[in-house]
């Protein structure tokens, strides 16, 4: 399918983050498994948040009160009900899991983007993986992506967040963005911040600037949880004694 004629189809952070960390080909991650999980749960919060549904009020994640329209009602709920507050990075250990990567892929396979492909291993079916189906959402995503570096227009920022300088992909700081660009908007800026926190951002543009991705997955809370959690999951691997 072409997808400059095709129709746009509306990506939510959890199903554009996990449909760009997924093989094309074979539907396995193109990152360890903890990465994926812990990743998708930094997704929902910046979805939810993206959504109005919650907020980050001082070091604590809160419900807002509004109720939109959204396929992330259970995740949202238990938020909304928790008795204690609990910082970004609490929610995304609480959040990850294969669950919830099973309920993002299963929505997107309903709608023909993804496709179901068991692996069998001695003749059962042990494994679901998620091949693409319908490459235009993905097509479609990466061109916003690489419209959006080339050039970031000054003050450029995701809700939350401190206002970036003006970086092009090459790597120089400009004062001001082209007349003629667009300057990509939150949704785009959260995406880039939660691949870069999850390492793949360079894996999949690897001439963009390092440095303006690095500062903006450290400003926009969900990636900074991530990248909190993902350091503290690396680390007990490290201090695991040897079997």
């Amino acid at each position: 399918m072409n997808a400059e004629t095709a129709a746009p189809v509306d990506l939510s952070l959890p199903e554009a983050f996990l449909l760009l960390a997924t093989n094309d080909n074979d539907g396995k991650p193109e990152i360890p498994v903890f990465a994926l999980r812990t990743t998708l749960a930094g997704a929902i919060l910046g979805e939810l948040e993206m959504q109005g549904a919650i907020e980050l009020q001082g070091k604590h994640v809160r419900a807002t009160g509004a109720t939109p329209k959204t396929e992330l009602r259970r995740e949202l709920e238990a938020i909304r009900h928790k008795s204690r507050l609990h910082t970004p990075k609490r929610w995304v250990s609480m959040m990850e899991s294969r669950g919830e990567v099973q309920r993002v892929y299963e929505g997107m396979a309903s709608r023909g983007i993804v496709e179901h492909a068991g692996e069998k291993h001695l003749g059962f079916f042990r494994t679901v993986r998620f091949p693409e189906k319908d490459h235009a959402p993905e097509a479609a995503l990466m061109k916003k992506l690489q419209a959006a570096l080339a050039v970031v227009p000054a003050g450029q920022q995701v809700p939350g967040s401190t206002p970036v300088p003006a970086v092009a992909t090459d790597g120089k700081t400009t004062d001001a963005a082209q007349p003629a660009a667009k300057a990509p908007d939150a949704r785009t800026l959260a995406l880039i911040a939660l691949l870069q926190a999850a390492g793949l951002f360079h894996k999949l543009f690897p001439s963009a600037d390092r440095v303006w991705a690095d500062e903006l997955a450290k400003d926009y809370w969900p990636a900074r949880a991530v990248e909190d959690e993902l350091r503290m999951i690396r680390l007990a691997e490290e201090e695991a004694p040897a079997l």
